[in-house]
């Protein structure tokens, strides 16, 4: 299979993966036939990339970074969490069903991920037309524990940094839904009122049985920066918990490659970018370097163009060289499509160099 934007999709290409939405169901199937119907759909719901088939790829098999079925029933969980928590509550009412209901479905993705033979960061956000909050909050904790698993955190630790990674975005359920989906600019007044999220998310999991204040620091905390730049109470350096510090990364990371309604998701590559122009002043530079190591960069099975000029599609992943794949030579430097194809590993020409990724130029 092989990773295409959607505006480049044709009718008669057949889906590579599935497609869910934000219920977990699935609404196509592999293989399933794309119309120009379909195609209007996928663009209206925000989907940006899916995978195709494509027989000069077939033998590129993507997995996903959890099992379906913990997929499914994370976001189902965290969609009827959220709704709950929406809704008009008693001043100081706890919500006994946090720590319990989440400490289990962490615990799971904690299995689902030790199960992988590889710990590549793969994005999250593809092939799915599912709710904002939901999604970003499973990627968010599956990010981050992916980096506390190879940063070697003990297993209590590591349930404590995947609930605050789960339940850094809480607070957002307190903040009016009319703020939240709002497709234009968005005034000082409310962004002042979204800028309120970690204090309310903090608020709600402070005193809640079966969440500690560790993971409570995550959802107040995720916003500060080293510099002290950050929000809400422009904490510095290690005034920031060591979690919340990681968060702050993989929170970030996640939003810039997510569809929104005001912009399309960036890929891999251009949100890492971004990310190390805050390097020793945003972000911890140790545990940006982590992530940089642990994320694939240039995702399978999307088009690159060689400063050959010959192009390809990344069909393999070195976990220790991320940023030099193996890309199988689909078309030569004149753009005619070979009867031939073959895979080129970057490891082996430190000269070659991926010069676009889907026609963006680097």
């Amino acid at each position: 299979m092989r990773l295409l934007p959607v505006s480049s999709l044709q009718p008669g290409m057949r889906l590579g993966k599935k497609i869910y939405n934000e219920e977990g169901i699935i609404l196509l199937s592999e293989n399933a036939e794309l119309n120009d119907v379909i195609i209007r759909r996928m663009q209206l719901h925000g989907l940006d990339y899916v995978y195709i088939s494509d027989p000069r790829t077939d033998d590129v098999v993507v997995e996903d970074m959890i099992e379906e079925s913990t997929r499914r029933k994370a976001l189902q969980d965290i969609r009827d969490t959220f709704r709950k928590l929406s809704e008009p509550s008693v001043k100081g009412m706890v919500y006994p069903y946090l720590g319990k209901t989440f400490t289990g479905l962490v615990e799971t993705v904690m299995d689902d991920l030790r199960g992988r033979e590889d710990t590549m960061i793969m994005m999250m956000n593809i092939n799915s037309m599912d709710h904002y909050l939901f999604r970003h909050s499973l990627n968010v904790c599956i990010y981050s524990l992916v980096l506390g698993l190879v940063q070697g955190y003990t297993k209590d630790e590591l349930t404590l940094l995947g609930l605050g990674a789960l339940l850094h975005d809480i607070g957002k359920t307190k903040i009016p839904l009319s703020i939240l989906n709002k497709t234009s600019a968005l005034t000082d007044e409310e962004y002042n009122e979204i800028k309120k999220h970690p204090e309310l998310g903090y608020k709600i999991l402070k005193d809640e049985p079966g969440i500690s204040l560790k993971s409570a620091h995550c959802a107040f905390q995720h916003h500060e920066r080293l510099n002290g730049s950050g929000y809400p109470r422009g904490l510095r350096g290690d005034e920031i918990s060591d979690f919340a510090r990681l968060i702050a990364i993989t929170d970030t990371y996640d939003a810039m490659t997510t569809h929104r309604v005001y912009r399309s998701a960036m890929l891999p590559h251009e949100a890492l970018e971004v990310l190390y122009t805050g390097c020793g002043t945003l972000y911890e530079k140790s545990k940006l370097e982590l992530f940089r190591n642990h994320v694939a960069i240039y995702p399978l099975g999307i088009t690159v163009t060689l400063n050959t000029g010959e192009t390809g599609v990344v069909v393999k992943i070195h976990n220790e060289f991320p940023s030099r794949p193996v890309v199988r030579i689909l078309a030569d430097a004149d753009g005619v499509e070979l009867k031939a194809p073959y895979d080129f590993d970057l490891l082996e020409s430190m000269t070659t160099i991926i010069k676009k990724v889907d026609e963006i130029e680097l």
